[in-house]
């Protein structure tokens, strides 16, 4: 029996291992449904969308969704350790101030941007070294890549051009401006939770890990969490828990897993003949993602990553681990308001230097670029649903995307905005023709006929075991699932709203604040934050 069992070995549950068997004696098995994290894909950062529909990956789809023309979108899920640490494009955001700010005055009592920074810095390893925004020391190595292309820079440039500041950080005291991205990377590797907070404590007594590890469901006695049913090797077994079982699986598993178990909308488990056993009506709704669209353009120089694969490339990286290779692709972005009067950006910009077209599976034809605008305040609010109680078919996945109008407003407005950008003097040197939307689509009804064409994911599903005190609420500001005993959910899924930018480090600085209140820690930076708060 272990006081723990973690449901999910990604990028909360690698924190979580590492942090609550810190003391030595606490004992913790953490089950994974994936496999090790082994393959040389993973950390090669270029190589990431070859990830994508890998067995390496959960290939999740939406349901049709209605107002994107009824198109299924593909989902990736990391399934292997690391979880989608270990298959993202490792651009380390960490939202708007404004994000957990409005956490907090959602009743969410110590999720304040004062509450969290100190989080945020705990986890990081930042190689710029400390500031008042960044710590050192930490088991997330941060750095500025290794490698960028002149038409990352270009992108930077005509951000300028066009009126715009330049920004150094996104991560310090403003958001707003164009800029590199920063990613979690070492020296010139991938560097995701597997790597960072798992890898290193793998020799703990104390710590079991297990992958290829589908969990079934919770086990209770009355509304207590007393363990986890999972399969493993086909064979269905049982362990027990001193203390309490933590799901981690993600926006998808957790509250799949939830479901599963009896804990969600009564009329939902009574229909898919499972047992009820607390009717928890929030379980799976409030799902929040952020699209984009691409706009592309060829580019009349050979400087992109066409053809990026080569074998002079090839030995750099492998010599140096420096050169293309390292790239993240996604090196340069924005954060933009289409209004002055909003509180935070409604835009990002993901900027490539390669045509990237669905999820990468197209092959670029030729050189070219991408201005991805990125929509990172949706008003549109999916759920999810149970297919059946069979935990190995996947559940019902309904974004819903674009079913508020604004949405669609603010991504207009973005691949406007994208096309004056391409049309700046810096990308004068390499703009060749616009492939995407493409010249002949000019209206506003053109170009909202093509957003629904071709909007998709940039991976970043949270919310649906949101965190609150409303009665769509599923945990408390402690995690703790309301109404139940010993269940905590620490990951994505606790968000109530999406923060402003990629999710993968609010998911880190989830898991480290939760491994405090499990462990009853305040560390003290936050306890001054508190009291100058007046909590």
């Amino acid at each position: 029996m272990y006081d723990y069992v973690i449901v999910g070995a990604g990028s909360a549950g690698c924190v979580l291992a590492n942090r609550l068997t810190e003391d030595g004696q606490t004992t913790v098995l953490l089950l994974e449904a994936g496999v090790p994290d082994d393959a040389p894909e993973i950390h090669i950062p270029i190589a990431f969308s070859k990830l994508f529909q890998s067995p390496l990956d959960w290939n999740y789809t939406t349901e049709e969704e209605a107002q994107l023309n009824n198109r299924k979108l593909y989902w990736p899920r990391g399934k292997m350790l690391g979880g989608s640490s270990s298959i993202n494009a490792m651009v380390y955001i960490r939202g708007n101030r404004h994000d957990y700010d409005h956490w907090h005055e959602l009743g969410n009592v110590g999720w304040s941007y004062a509450d969290v920074l100190p989080y945020f810095k705990k986890a990081e390893n930042q190689e710029r070294g400390p500031s008042e925004y960044h710590g050192v020391g930490g088991p997330l190595n941060v750095m500025d890549r290794r490698y960028t292309a002149s038409l990352s820079e270009a992108f930077i440039e005509a951000g300028v051009e066009l009126g715009w500041s330049t920004n150094d950080d996104f991560n310090g005291a403003s958001q707003e401006g164009f800029g590199r991205y920063q990613v979690t990377q070492r020296e010139g590797r991938r560097h995701s939770t597997s790597v960072g907070y798992l890898h290193p404590v793998l020799s703990r007594s104390n710590l079991t890990v297990q992958t290829q590890t589908l969990v079934s469901k919770v086990l209770f006695e009355g509304t207590r969490a007393v363990g986890v049913a999972y399969l493993k090797d086909g064979v269905e077994q049982q362990v027990r828990v001193n203390k309490e079982v933590i799901l981690s699986g993600g926006s998808i598993n957790s509250p799949q897993v939830l479901l599963l178990s009896g804990v969600g909308p009564a009329e939902h488990l009574h229909s898919m003949g499972i047992d009820v056993v607390l009717d928890l009506p929030g379980v799976g709704q409030n799902l929040q993602d952020h699209t984009f669209a691409s706009v592309c353009y060829a580019c009349t120089q050979p400087v992109s990553f066409f053809n990026v694969e080569t074998a002079e490339n090839f030995q750099e990286y492998i010599e140096h681990q420096s050169g293309p290779l390292s790239s993240n692709i996604a090196e340069s972005g924005a954060f933009l308001k289409t209004r002055p009067d909003l509180a935070e950006p409604d835009l990002q910009y993901h900027f490539t230097p390669v045509y990237y077209i669905n999820h990468g599976f197209t092959a670029p034809p030729e050189h070219g670029f991408t201005i991805a605008p990125t929509l990172v305040t949706p008003k549109s609010i999916g759920y999810l649903a149970l297919h059946s109680s069979d935990p190995m078919q996947y559940p019902a996945i309904h974004a819903n995307y674009m079913s508020h109008e604004e949405d669609l407003r603010v991504l207009l407005e973005g691949v406007k905005l994208a096309r004056r950008l391409a049309h700046t003097k810096a990308f004068d040197p390499f703009r060749g023709t616009e492939t995407l939307p493409g010249a002949q689509v000019q209206s506003d009804e053109e170009l909202i006929a093509y957003l629904r064409n071709y909007t998709e994911t940039i991976y970043h599903p949270v919310g649906t075991c949101k965190m609150g005190s409303d009665k769509m609420a599923v945990v408390d500001e402690q995690l703790r699932v309301h109404g139940i005993e010993g269940l905590r959910v620490i990951d994505a899924s606790v968000m109530p709203t999406v923060v402003n930018g990629n999710t993968n480090a609010p998911t880190i600085m989830i898991a480290e604040k939760a491994a405090d209140m499990i462990k009853g820690v305040v560390i003290r930076e936050a306890q001054e934050a508190q009291a100058s708060s007046g909590q």
